[in-house]
């Protein structure tokens, strides 16, 4: 592939999608910032100017999903890249106290969101190729890194990857998941209690920021990563290989303290928490 390139970072906004949105243009390519948050999603496009276009995208909605990989193509005449990012932190609680409606918007959201990135992204790239890169989570290999919900989900993407990039590769389409350990960014709170955290947990003593992630997107998303398909790729700073322990850092699973509810994340929408 030659020329200017075009991507879609789906929750591109804030965190590991706005840092990936800022990589891929110092890179020199140009971008469609999908997010769910509108007035966040706008602010953050204005500041790059015309190579970046944003577009309102609920992930877990079909039709805005195939609109914004639309939109790509109709803006920059292709789509090269297309980032599964938009997350939330999701439903928490126990197993027995979890309302069905809040795991449901956990899947929707963080599971079906990679689908429809996926299913549309690889039918804007047939023909010509392409980097597909889904964002899952050192939490979807083993419990202890995440609410159960937001673990299984997180399993389920890393699971749907590898398929993707069996099915896809005669196309010279590649899918990669990238599992990023605790990264500071909105999902997760400030760096001050995350230092809290890491200091027990994390082997690397340096927190993981966002560009930590992006610079893996930015690999896999060029012709570096050619013969890389089917991969999950770990960013954590050796929590994995330590053993996560982040939950017991922050006080134990959720409920066991006797919580419930569902985090929003960052789409302007505020989480809901309930004694079980």
């Amino acid at each position: 592939m030659t020329g200017r390139r075009a991507a879609l970072v789906t929750g591109g906004a804030s965190g590991i999608g706005l840092a990936a949105v800022t990589r891929f243009v110092a890179d020199g390519w140009r971008v469609v910032l999908a997010d769910y948050n509108a007035d966040a999603g706008a602010q953050a496009a204005a500041t790059f100017g015309d190579d970046v276009r944003f577009v309102r995208t609920d992930v877990a909605v079909e039709p805005d999903v195939e609109a914004a990989v639309a939109a790509c193509v109709e803006s920059f005449g292709a789509l090269d890249c297309i980032v599964n990012n938009a997350g939330v932190g999701g439903a928490f609680g126990r197993l027995t106290d979890i309302e069905v409606d809040d795991w449901d918007y956990t899947f929707a959201v963080l599971v079906r969101g990679v689908f429809l990135g996926i299913k549309h992204g690889a039918r804007a790239m047939r023909g010509r190729g392409g980097s597909i890169v889904n964002i899952g989570s050192i939490a979807g290999f083993a419990a202890g890194a995440g609410p159960q919900a937001y673990s299984a989900a997180k399993a389920a993407v890393i699971n749907l990857g590898r398929s993707a990039a069996t099915e896809l590769g005669p196309d010279r389409i590649r899918v990669n998941t990238v599992c990023p350990g605790l990264i500071v960014t909105p999902l997760v709170g400030d760096g001050s209690a995350a230092a809290g955290v890491m200091a027990d947990a994390q082997p690397w003593p340096d927190l993981g920021r966002p560009e930590d992630v992006a610079a893996v997107i930015a690999f896999l998303a060029g012709d570096d990563a050619r013969f890389v398909t089917g991969q999950e790729i770990t960013v954590d700073g050796g929590l994995t290989g330590a053993g996560p322990r982040m939950q017991e850092a922050y006080g134990g699973d959720p409920g066991r303290r006797g919580l419930v509810g569902v985090n929003r994340g960052s789409t302007g929408e505020a989480p809901t928490v309930r004694r079980a």
